[in-house]
């Protein structure tokens, strides 16, 4: 297994947990409840949404650095 493998199996496992990180968050409009003002109910930031704004943050930016490296060529096959 040389480098590209490893990074080609890096980038593929942080495109996968990207993608659940994404469908984890919580939408952020008021959609349906905003008409009788029940979005102003829970209107306050909890740390687990910090932690998953940060940890899809730090992955999105691994994918795509990632990507550039594989798709660049500098690393060698």
């Amino acid at each position: 297994m040389d480098v590209y493998q490893v990074v080609q199996i890096i980038w593929a496992a942080s495109c996968a947990l990207l993608i659940v990180l994404v469908l984890l968050h919580s939408p952020k409009g008021d959609g349906l409840g905003g008409i009788g003002g029940q979005g102003q109910l829970f209107t306050s930031t909890k740390s687990a949404e910090a932690t998953l704004n940060r940890l899809t943050w730090i992955l999105a930016l691994t994918f795509i650095i990632l990507t550039i490296l594989l798709s660049s060529g500098w690393l060698v096959k």
